[in-house]
């Protein structure tokens, strides 16, 4: 073989070799692209599934925000009694008058939440013994409902009357701006005449005392009543319950 010749074959593969290379090179180029392109398509998809999940999360934090505003805008209307605020024999504790009235404050998109501090059996020493724990909520409207069970167990007035002075005097003390709503109660004739209207007057004695709004009668049209009492005779029916909370409510939506 010539000198011209193996430098020619030389040439040859160093040519094809050479093209090999490139075709290779370009192969490689054109697959980086693709994964490039695929890639930042990804990273939008990824970006924009972010992206609309922050936003949700920030509606959702929002939504938050404003329930619990609302929520913390409310004022509340303590309700402090016995077995008449509690709902004694109902089925349904929210059938009491202290629920009824929250519908109608929900039915006029007022402000205000009811809490339902009732205890069944209570007397008004029993109440003014249990009122600073009940007083660890802030209250705006203080609603007294005490001193049925001691008209039953024949506690002298007088000493009725001191202690729904003293439960009024600590929710003054704890809450100055709060306003108190005083529900008046009765006992049957069957207590004696002089002991009936000597319980009678206490609670506008009381209320006019100490500044408090005053409910005459709680069970005013409930009293005495089969169809709208209980099997005992002293606690509401709903029924019942119904015509006591707007025996109040006519009271109370005045102190709204």
């Amino acid at each position: 073989m010539s000198f011209r010749t193996r430098n020619e074959e030389k040439t040859y593969k160093i040519s094809n070799v050479s093209y090999s290379s490139r075709i290779r090179f370009l192969a490689v180029a054109r697959n980086d692209i693709r994964f490039k392109v695929i890639l930042s398509f990804l990273t939008i998809v990824l970006l924009s599934a972010c992206g609309n999940k922050t936003q949700s999360t920030d509606s959702e934090q929002s939504a938050a925000k404003t329930d619990s505003a609302a929520t913390s805008n409310k004022k509340t209307i303590l309700f402090f009694g016995d077995s008449l605020t509690a709902g004694y024999g109902l089925d349904d504790p929210s059938e009491a008058f202290p629920g009824v009235i929250q519908r109608k404050i929900d039915s006029a998109k007022l402000p205000y939440t009811v809490v339902n501090a009732g205890v069944s059996g209570e007397t008004t020493a029993g109440g003014l013994g249990r009122i600073d724990w009940a007083l660890k909520q802030k209250v705006d409207i203080f609603i007294l409902e005490l001193g049925a069970n001691d008209g039953l167990r024949g506690i002298p007035a007088a000493e009725t009357a001191q202690n729904l002075q003293a439960i009024a005097d600590k929710v003054k003390a704890k809450y100055p701006e709060a306003k108190l709503v005083l529900l008046g109660m009765q006992v049957p004739p069957s207590m004696g005449g002089d002991y009936a209207n000597s319980f009678k007057a206490v609670f506008p004695k009381v209320a006019a005392d100490k500044k408090m709004a005053l409910v005459p009668f709680l069970l005013d049209g409930i009293g005495g009543n089969p169809k709208l009492n209980q099997a005992d005779g002293i606690h509401p029916t709903a029924e019942g319950a119904k015509i006591a909370a707007e025996n109040v409510w006519k009271v109370l939506k005045g102190q709204l």
